[in-house]
């Protein structure tokens, strides 16, 4: 900012230049010259006329004509003077002077963007905090507002603006990007991070990602390339057999995904939180390849349709939705008017919902909402995708998925597709 102002004293202390210098180097007035040219003027033109004149025979003294004119010439001669200047004082300028500074800075608070300017480096000076926030560093663990994330895009943009060679900051932005489901510049952010540095593992996992959210056919092929180099590179990388898993899932190629969620389990051991959703996700995955084979899959062994006397199938519908029951904290005050957002997050933690939707705050607690693939945020991966979840509540003024300061909240435990679950909103950002 000190430069800033800087430039904006130069700037005004030139129109003050303007203003003042010819004030003190203007020309001087010499009204005698003028007068004495004016009257050079009218002796030549009295001669010319005197001589057409003569030659029609209309003048006959000519000659004492033109003396006569001579001698008027002479009479009017103006006396030699000193020549005169105009004379400024300082007391003149004083109130020109404050005028245009008034009018410049004026004109500047009024049409200009100074605050946003001294956001702009607010921000900008933010930005290791910001990071550190985001990456769960602060012991706090304090969540990141819509103003925070604003304020760290634009911080961070700004860095990459100047140092466009550092690809750790471009994997940032597209992370911050996914969050904001903002795919064009996660997509963006995640190929020049990778251009720059293809053999980081990070960088080849986000931009996999990436690509895969975008859903298009050849993007998708060459997500599975980078996986696969990932995997060659690092056997024992969890992220990477997850996402190779759930492709698979998704192009119907159950048995595939059978076997990256077996590698998965055997190398975070039976001990870890992770364990039960695996084994469900494989669970569910045999259930689709006995579907295909077409063998019925039966719920309950002993339900017997009383007309056919066969076991009755399950109906497979049921188990791509999950239904929550939310009830109001009685600590809890609600705005005068906004919305209740609920969203549907993958157990991993992910902060971008995989599905939401919106109630209007009048609904009555407490309420039971179903959620399924119709509620999805993104085509490419529905809810139906996920066999653990968990499932937030929050009670929003603007009606942004993002959560903020002073926002009322609260979330299930690790939910199954297909399940149902209950929880209370009594928490607060």
């Amino acid at each position: 900012m000190t430069l800033f102002w800087i430039l904006t004293a130069v700037l005004v202390l030139i129109a003050i230049a303007i203003f003042v210098i010819p004030m003190y180097i203007g020309k001087e007035h010499d009204d005698a010259a003028s007068r004495d040219e004016l009257n050079k003027a009218f002796f030549k033109d009295r001669i010319h006329e005197l001589e057409e004149e003569s030659q029609e025979g209309l003048v006959d003294s000519q000659q004492d004509m033109v003396s006569d004119l001579q001698q008027t010439l002479l009479d009017d001669l103006p006396v030699t003077e000193k020549k005169q200047s105009i004379h400024v004082s300082p007391a003149m300028l004083v109130p020109g002077l404050i005028l245009i500074v008034g009018i410049c800075y004026g004109v500047y608070g009024a049409v200009g963007s100074s605050a946003k300017v001294e956001a702009w480096h607010q921000a900008v000076n933010r930005l290791p905090e910001l990071t550190q926030r985001l990456m769960g560093d602060n012991a706090a663990n304090e969540p990141l507002s819509d103003q925070d994330m604003s304020d760290l895009t634009l911080a961070l943009r700004t860095k990459l603006h100047k140092d466009g060679d550092d690809p750790m900051g471009w994997l940032l932005l597209g992370r911050i990007a996914i969050a904001n489901r903002d795919g064009a510049t996660a997509e963006m952010a995640m190929k020049r991070a990778y251009d720059l540095n293809p053999v980081d593992l990070a960088i080849r996992l986000g931009y996999a990602q990436t690509l895969m959210l975008s859903g298009k056919p050849g993007q998708s092929e060459l997500a599975r390339q980078l996986l696969r180099q990932v995997i060659k590179s690092d056997h024992t990388n969890v992220q990477a057999l997850s996402l190779l898993a759930f492709d698979a899932f998704e192009q119907k190629n159950y048995q595939q995904a059978v076997d990256y969620w077996t590698m998965m389990k055997t190398l975070i051991g039976p001990n870890d939180s992770r364990t039960p959703m695996l084994t469900r996700s494989i669970e569910r995955a045999k259930m689709r390849i006995n579907s295909a084979d077409g063998s019925a899959v039966v719920s309950d062994p002993t339900a017997i349709d009383e007309t056919t006397t066969q076991p009755k199938t399950q109906n497979l519908d049921t188990d791509k939705q999950v239904t929550a029951t939310i009830a109001l904290g009685k600590n809890v005050v609600l705005p005068k008017q906004g919305d209740i957002i609920i969203s549907v997050h993958d157990a991993d933690g992910s902060p971008m919902p995989i599905a939401a939707v919106k109630l209007p705050l009048s609904t009555k607690f407490p309420l039971t909402v179903t959620l399924t693939d119709k509620d999805s945020m993104i085509p490419q991966r529905q809810l139906s995708s996920l066999s653990e979840m968990i499932i937030k509540a929050r009670v929003d003024s603007d009606g942004n998925v993002m959560t903020k300061q002073g926002d009322w909240y609260g979330q299930s435990s690790q939910t199954p597709l297909g399940g149902e679950t209950a929880f209370v909103i009594n928490k607060q950002y």
